[in-house]
């Protein structure tokens, strides 16, 4: 029998999309209604009871075109969802429950109806349990969002999903491919890693994508190698001894005294519970006035002229000029006495 694996074939164009999912219809269910009733049921938390009541009708409708029924209890503080009569598509009552997942986790109505779509699913990261303190989950937490929420916007830009960090878990909506670069890169923000690292490399596969030239290349030459940086925490002493100047002996060191073998060698011991207290009274009155002396002293010492040094006054110098017309002064007055005695 001749291969017709190579035969043309003319309803095959290349204007076909091989790879497109067509939507499910109520014609494609050849088998009719479902023999057995599936539902699924979420508790919600108390603050969102409020929100929940008043988007409640907006929910119902989404739900009554895929043909799920949905119930709210406040009684209890739960949803639930369950398939009827009119469910044509298997895949509806879990695309429910996840919608009520995401309404539980503090996702907003218009976008946690998006999950009944096909092309859209969702992932619910649990993050405390990745980090034992509190303090260090709350911190490795925020760098998620960032300085008003900046990390988080990148995030979603470019994975082209949509993150809600909400208590101890990470809500994320989008593509396979964008949910498993977040649950990556979330669990590596609990890891101590900073996600501005992955934001850079995400940033650099972007550019990269573009160029058709270098689709069948390999990338690892353009990302960016981060050496971990690991610091050795042993706590170093200040004061090393020296162990080898030590001379060996096969005993251990001798017994420390206890507080009574003290008490015993001072005599403190025996002494009766009047006379404990009458020492440690007269103790406590010594110490007392020790100090007050010190602090006497210390007063007395502001008053304490300061020692002056013995330093000669230092005689000015005159000039030249005065000097010899003091000396010229001189000799004319000796002379006139001269003369005068002549």
């Amino acid at each position: 029998m001749p291969s017709t694996h190579n035969v043309d074939k003319p309803w095959d164009t290349e204007d076909i999309d091989k790879w497109k999912i067509d939507k499910f219809t109520a014609e494609d269910n050849k088998g009719g209604t479902f023999l057995e009733e599936s539902s699924f049921s979420c508790l919600f938390p108390k603050y969102r009871e409020q929100y929940l009541r008043g988007s409640w009708p907006v929910i119902t409708k989404a739900l009554e075109k895929i043909g799920v029924a949905c119930t709210l209890d406040l009684v209890e503080g739960s949803m639930t969802v369950k398939t009827t009569r009119k469910t044509y598509d298997p895949a509806a009552i879990l695309n429910a429950r996840d919608l009520v997942k995401l309404l539980a986790r503090s996702v907003p109505a218009p976008q946690a109806l998006k999950i009944l779509e096909d092309d859209v699913v969702c992932d619910i990261i649990k993050i405390r349990g990745l980090v034992r303190n509190k303090d260090r989950f709350v911190k490795r937490r925020q760098r998620i969002l960032g300085p008003n929420g900046s990390t988080l916007k990148a995030l979603e830009l470019l994975t082209e999903t949509y993150v809600l960090v909400q208590g101890n878990t990470v809500a994320a909506m989008g593509s396979y491919k964008g949910l498993k670069t977040i649950r990556r890169i979330v669990e590596d923000t609990m890891a101590n890693i900073h996600p501005v690292y992955a934001i850079k490399e995400l940033m650099i596969k972007k550019e990269l994508e573009k160029d058709p030239e270098l689709a069948n290349e390999d990338w690892s030459r353009f990302l960016p190698n981060f050496k971990k940086r690991t610091t050795s925490k042993r706590r170093v002493p200040h004061k090393v001894t020296d162990k080898s100047k030590r001379t060996y002996t096969p005993f251990p060191p001798p017994q420390e005294k206890s507080k009574v073998d003290l008490q015993i060698e001072s005599g403190e011991y025996f002494l009766s519970k009047q006379a404990k207290e009458r020492k440690a009274r007269e103790d406590r009155d010594a110490k007392m006035r020790e100090k007050q002396e010190a602090k006497r002293k210390e007063r007395l010492q502001e008053y304490v002229a300061p020692a002056e040094d013995d330093v000669k006054p230092k005689k000015r110098k005159r000039d030249d000029k005065e000097g010899k017309e003091k000396k010229k002064k001189k000799k004319k007055t000796a002379n006139e006495v001269n003369g005068d005695v002549d």
